[in-house]
């Protein structure tokens, strides 16, 4: 038997959850959360963010939630999250006792989830099963989602990660890979995309506030060169040998380039790529560039 599953399998929680599941069939796959994930300090932290949440949203209706997979699987309290939210009349029934009803109540609700977000089913990270199944994965995965689409200022706890385990039948044998998969953003990210975000939505937006956008750059970078008896004209012509940039980045962090470390004219592609290497290289060391650039 593969080890990472007779490991999983020895963690009490996964192998309550596995043995009280139907048995897996051929090809199929089952994600779960590795028992060091389940009792993460951030993970609790997201759980009780979300449970109070909840609660706070459906105050008035009188709904309490106190465990996240208990109280959600049925699909009572998504309807009613969902009409709170986003004003969605659902054509189903307020309660649904058998696991048939609730079942097709579930099947409702997340296609009017989908639909809402604009998802394809091959970018959802849940399904009726696996929620009806009460995996705590899949509903944070949908409850997260679905706080980032109605309330997207809700400050939900960042870096969430869990380790998980997936299992799955291939010719009788099960077979197991683990991975490492955020519920949250990570905040890092986020705040590096933020800052490429601007430029990509000039570019793309805002096509006629570039060439304003072109002059304070060229502003910025004479009023720095100028020192060095340089003028700056043409941002892309200029830069593309990489000198401009380096001698522009020894002036802004006050030290002098040795010409012996660059090519103050370069003759070549090659001489022209070692400049600007050199330049990301040093961009990086002093920790002004935190996002992958092709020298090219």
């Amino acid at each position: 038997m593969d080890p990472d599953f007779l490991n999983a399998l020895t963690q009490s929680s996964t192998l309550d959850r596995f043995l009280s599941e139907a048995v897996i069939i051929k090809g199929e796959k089952r994600k779960l959360i590795k028992q060091t994930s389940s009792n993460n300090p951030k993970v609790e932290e997201l759980k009780l963010f979300l449970t109070e949440w909840i609660n706070r949203t459906l105050k008035e209706e009188h709904i309490v939630v106190k465990s996240l997979e208990e109280d959600l699987y049925d699909g009572l309290v998504l309807h009613h999250l969902l009409e709170n939210l986003g004003s969605l009349k659902l054509d189903v029934d307020r309660i649904a006792l058998t696991e048939k009803k609730q079942r097709q109540k579930l099947s409702v609700i997340l296609e009017a989830v989908a639909k809402c977000l604009k998802l394809e089913e091959s970018q959802l990270k849940w399904s009726v099963e696996s929620i009806l199944a009460k995996d705590l994965l899949s509903t944070l995965h949908l409850l997260v989602a679905i706080a980032k689409h109605f309330e997207p200022t809700l400050a939900l706890p960042p870096n969430v990660q869990v380790e998980t385990i997936t299992i799955e039948t291939t010719s009788g044998r099960f077979k197991t890979s683990n991975a490492v998969e955020y519920i949250t953003e990570n905040k890092e990210n986020i705040e590096a995309q933020s800052k490429n975000d601007a430029f990509d939505e000039l570019f793309s937006c805002a096509p006629d506030k570039l060439d304003a956008v072109k002059k304070a750059l060229l502003q910025f970078v004479d009023q720095h060169v100028g020192k060095l008896g340089l003028n700056v004209k043409d941002i892309e012509s200029q830069f593309s040998d990489g000198v401009i940039l380096l001698l522009l980045i020894g002036q802004l962090e006050g030290y002098f380039l040795n010409l012996r470390n660059f090519f103050l004219t370069p003759a070549s592609t090659m001489e022209m790529f070692h400049n600007v290497n050199l330049a990301l290289e040093l961009l990086a060391e002093g920790g002004l560039l935190n996002f992958p650039v092709n020298s090219e």
